[in-house]
This record gives C-alpha cells, sequence and structure tokens, in this order.
C-alpha cells in the first residue's frame, strides 16, 4: 500500500513536471512566432505611412482627395462634423510628417501638401468658428490639432512658397479660436459643454491635454502664447487628478479621488502626466504609475474596441479611448529614467502588433475610414520610442544615468 501511495505522488510530480515543461515550451514557441511573424517598427511604420496615403479621400463637393476624417457615430446635419475632418486629417497629416523619409517621399509630399491646403482654407468654415452656443460640439478639435499640424508642417518645411499666407492666416485662427473658446473660471477645453460658451464648465482632460501640447508646440514656434494661459491650463489638469493617480473625466474643481474608476481612466492618465511633463510639471510616480495601470488595465479598452455605441459601463470606456490611449501612454513610457524604458517598450509593441489588422493598419472603430486615424495614432506611438532610441545614441546621458531626453520630454507626434 505505501508502495502504492509513493508511486501515485511520484506520478502527480511527474505529471506537474511534464506540464509545467509543456507550459513553457509553448510560451517559448509562441514567443518565437510571434517575433518570426511581427514587422519591425521601421516596416509597420512604413506600411503604415503608404496605407494612410492610399486612405485620404475627397471631401464632399471636392474635386481633389485631401482628406482623413475621422468617422464616429457623432453626426451634424447627417454628416461628419467638421471638427472631424479637420482634426482626423491633422492627426493623420501629423504622422505622415513625423515618419522617416518624407523629404524623399513624392506621394507623401502631395497628399500632405493637400491636406496643408484643407486644413487653411476650413478656417472659414462657419462650423468651425469660435462664435457659438456651447453643448456638445466637436469643433474644438480641429482648433487643437489644426493648429499642431500647421506648425508641424511649418518647421518640416512642408509648406509651400504659395501657401505660406493662408497657412500663417489659419494657424493664426486656430490659436486664437483655442483663446476665446478656453473655459472661463476653470480653464481648459471642454466638447461637451453646456449652454453657452461664455459660461464656466467642467474641464475634459482628454481634450485638454492635447491643448496643452498645442499651446506650447505654438510657442516655441515664435507664436504669442502667454506663460498665463500655459498656466491655467497646467492648472485645469492638475485639478482633475486624484491621489491615487486617477484622472477624473471631468472637472470644475479638485476631483475626488476615484480609484475604482482608473481602469476606464488608464489613457486620460498617461496624457495627463505626459502634457504636464512637457509643461514643466512631471511627477515621475504618477508617470509610472500610469504606465503601470495601462498595462494592468488595457483589456478594459480592449473590450470594446471596434464595438458600436460609446461610453459602456462599469468604466465609461469609448472606442475612440483605445489609440488615444496608447499613443499617451508610448510618450509616458519614455518620460520614466532610462532603465525602466526598454522592458516597458518591448510589453507596449507586444500589445499594439496584438491589435494591428491583417492588412496593416490599426482601428478602434466599426468605421472602415477611421482606420486612418487609428494607424497614423499607432505609427506615432512607435517613434516615441525610435525617436528616443535615436536621441539616446546621439546625445550624452547626465550624471544620474537619464537620458537627456527625459529631462526634456516630447509632446506625442512633436518629432
Amino acid at each position: 500500500m505505501r508502495r502504492s501511495v509513493v508511486d501515485s505522488d511520484l506520478s502527480v510530480v511527474r505529471i506537474s513536471l511534464a506540464s509545467s515543461y509543456i507550459a513553457r515550451m509553448l510560451a517559448c514557441f509562441a514567443a518565437v512566432l510571434f517575433a518570426a511573424t511581427t514587422p519591425t517598427d521601421a516596416e509597420a511604420i512604413a506600411t503604415g505611412v503608404a496605407k494612410i496615403v492610399a486612405m485620404q479621400e475627397k471631401g464632399p463637393g471636392a474635386d481633389v482627395a485631401a482628406e482623413w476624417p475621422y468617422e464616429g457615430v457623432y453626426r451634424v446635419g447627417g454628416k461628419i462634423p467638421y471638427g472631424y475632418r479637420v482634426g482626423g486629417t491633422s492627426i493623420a497629416s501629423m504622422a505622415l510628417l513625423a515618419a522617416p523619409g518624407f523629404a524623399d517621399d513624392a506621394a507623401r509630399k502631395d497628399a500632405i501638401s493637400r491636406a496643408i491646403d484643407f486644413v487653411a482654407k476650413s478656417k472659414d468654415e462657419p462650423l468651425l468658428s469660435p462664435e457659438y452656443g456651447g453643448n456638445y460640439d466637436v469643433r474644438g478639435w480641429a482648433h487643437c490639432y489644426g493648429l499642431r499640424f500647421l506648425v508641424a508642417a511649418k518647421k518640416a518645411g512642408a509648406v509651400g512658397e504659395t501657401q505660406k499666407s493662408a497657412v500663417d492666416a489659419a494657424i493664426t485662427f486656430y490659436l486664437d479660436a483655442l483663446k476665446k473658446t478656453e473655459i472661463p473660471k476653470v480653464g481648459g477645453w471642454q466638447y461637451a459643454r453646456g449652454p453657452g460658451i461664455d459660461n464656466p464648465c467642467p474641464t475634459s482632460p482628454f481634450m485638454t491635454a492635447p491643448c496643452l501640447f498645442a499651446l506650447i508646440e505654438a510657442k516655441e514656434s515664435g507664436l504669442d502664447v502667454s506663460d498665463e494661459l500655459i498656466a491655467r491650463t497646467v492648472k485645469a489638469l492638475e485639478i482633475t487628478r486624484g491621489d491615487s493617480g486617477y484622472v477624473a473625466y471631468n472637472a470644475s474643481r479638485q476631483t475626488r479621488d476615484d480609484a475604482g474608476q482608473i481602469p476606464g481612466a488608464i489613457g486620460r492618465m498617461c496624457a495627463v502626466e505626459s502634457a504636464l511633463a512637457r509643461a514643466g510639471k512631471g511627477d515621475e510616480k504618477r508617470v509610472r504609475f500610469a504606465v503601470e495601470k495601462f498595462f494592468e488595465f488595457w483589456p478594459e479598452l480592449e473590450k470594446r474596441r471596434k464595438k458600436t455605441g460609446t461610453h459602456v459601463a462599469p468604466y465609461g470606456v469609448a472606442p475612440y479611448y483605445f489609440f488615444y490611449a496608447f499613443t499617451h501612454a508610448a510618450a509616458a513610457i519614455e518620460l520614466l529614467p532610462e532603465t525602466e524604458r526598454a522592458a516597458n517598450r518591448t510589453k507596449f509593441r507586444e500589445l499594439l502588433f496584438k491589435v494591428r489588422d491583417a492588412d496593416g493598419t490599426w482601428n478602434d472603430r466599426v468605421f472602415p475610414r477611421s482606420a486612418s486615424f487609428g494607424t497614423a495614432m499607432s505609427v506615432l506611438a512607435l517613434l516615441e520610442a525610435d525617436g528616443a532610441e535615436n536621441a539616446a545614441a546621439t546625445k550624452p546621458s547626465t550624471s544620474d544615468g537619464a537620458s537627456s531626453k527625459g529631462a526634456s520630454p516630447k509632446s506625442p507626434s512633436s518629432k
């Protein structure tokens, strides 16, 4: 009897060891298969760029393809709103400008030139006027990203001689529009305001974070952006932060912490911490926390990718948070100490390529044309680490071993 028990115990041990061995072998096989079937960053970026260029389309009544409109469920008069048309076009254009090889890519340069014309002339569109009645309205995305794109286009030397006056006028318009639509008393920006543009309302960190990037980039290009405006925008973001690291969806005063909602806040957390760092108000502990929670809770975003509807309980996650979160998570990783970046980049890359479609694009919506947005945001995310590694190879380290980029973070897509 005793021998039987011993034999039985040994059998269990053997089975356990065999199972453990098989699990390790399967994990190794999966890792090898992933490496063998996953493109390099350079290959994925090149494919993404080509796909974006091919997706450029004609707007209503247009004779030439000049737009990459973002498509969501929101419509104005049954049509994709101008804020999404200009905003989506600008984000796609920023990725095309930032990706390597722009100067030698004739198709890309032509596509960008057409996009410049569209975004510049859109300043005259009444539905983008900063004078409006409030309520839910997405024109602010055009003001924010139209400004960022045109500033980046000038910096990249992509603006033709005949385009310069129109581009300068459009830059002035978009910057002025941001100034005029800043939320009174609270600061920041909001696409879901109450009635009356002159009435205070809660600030949206989802929108205010990229607007802070826009203001800093504009100021660095020599435009008139006051320190006071930047300080108010910083404060508007700071009131959205809870003690735990949580960032509220909206806030008009210092937010109450709500750590239980962190799974739905990871995109905002990465965006806010990256934006504040860009303004010189970074907090390494909060950045690390945002990155850690991004990896922990990204499956909550995945549940809503390519799904219908918008905000769904329990975390209020909408599909359009997905690649927004990924791009800002990539930026946040580059704010960590250099010793922590490589491992986080590897984890990030594995996630990003898991959600890449078979044709080499990325899309978080059910609408095919929004692949231009998802692909652009993913290209920008890949460029974050690529740009940081290139900088680390050419710049000296600081005395504590952190790269010089860590001390002076760039904004997503500002390269």
